[in-house]
């Protein structure tokens, strides 16, 4: 919106808007006709991919994970040397996605690559958990990780359903 004209911008910002004075971008007419606005950011930083998205549009959907920001980095500047480059060999740079908090991918690298190289598929996650010894017998499931997008609240009220 035109009324927020100031903001504190990070790094990270400052690539994703670098080149917008020098033509790099179309520019379309705000709502109300009275400026213009880029239609894409010239982004020198991999947003997109490196905070994810999900969104609904009529008749499809979309769900991007979140990725290492220096695994993408890595993998651009490989791209950038090698523009033929295949996912596969992308892939020795972007291991998967890499979620905000934590767990772990049960998919198998194929699987991972053929989301990646069709666009379709999904990632399944498992929370990250140990075993301690609390003597006498007895033990306790820690859990260090939880998949993200699980609510922690519903996950140990499902916990507390299966003890009871």
């Amino acid at each position: 919106a035109m009324r927020y004209t100031e903001a504190r911008m990070t790094d990270v910002a400052t690539e994703l808007l670098s080149g917008i004075t020098e033509d790099a971008v179309d520019y379309r007419p705000t709502y109300n006709e009275e400026d213009e606005e880029p239609v894409v950011l010239p982004g020198a930083f991999p947003n997109l991919l490196a905070n994810g998205s999900s969104g609904i549009a009529v008749g499809m959907a979309t769900s991007i994970p979140p990725h290492n920001a220096a695994e993408l980095c890595d993998a651009a500047l490989h791209l950038i040397e090698h523009p033929e480059a295949p996912v596969s060999t992308l892939m020795d740079f972007v291991q998967g996605p890499d979620f905000p908090t934590g767990g772990i991918i049960v998919d198998s690298r194929a699987s991972i690559l053929e989301a990646y190289e069709t666009g379709r598929g999904g990632f399944r996650v498992r929370a990250k958990w140990s075993q301690e010894d609390q003597g006498r017998g007895t033990w306790s499931i820690v859990v260090t990780e939880i998949p993200y997008g699980v609510q922690k609240a519903r996950l140990i009220e499902k916990i507390a359903e299966l003890l009871m």
